[in-house]
């Protein structure tokens, strides 16, 4: 374990036990989710290759435009 972890483990453990509850459910909740995209990922290198390749033949042929932010 990190000692940045466990710095913030020991804070955790200072809260109320609703409190610890609710930040260990966000935390077992992103870290399955982050479980979820590299199984996503790894099932699918080609795919993502593909999109990735795709999406440079469209830029080099002119077909993209850039990105306005205030346009969003």
């Amino acid at each position: 374990m990190t000692e940045l972890l466990e710095q913030a483990i020991a804070k955790l453990k200072t809260l109320p036990t609703d409190k610890q509850n609710a930040i260990a459910v966000l935390i077992i909740e992103e870290i399955e989710e982050e479980l979820r995209w590299d199984d996503a990922f790894a099932r699918s290198p080609d795919i993502l290759a593909n999109l990735a390749a795709e999406a440079m033949a469209e830029y080099r042929a002119g077909k993209t435009q850039d990105l306005d932010p205030d346009k969003l």
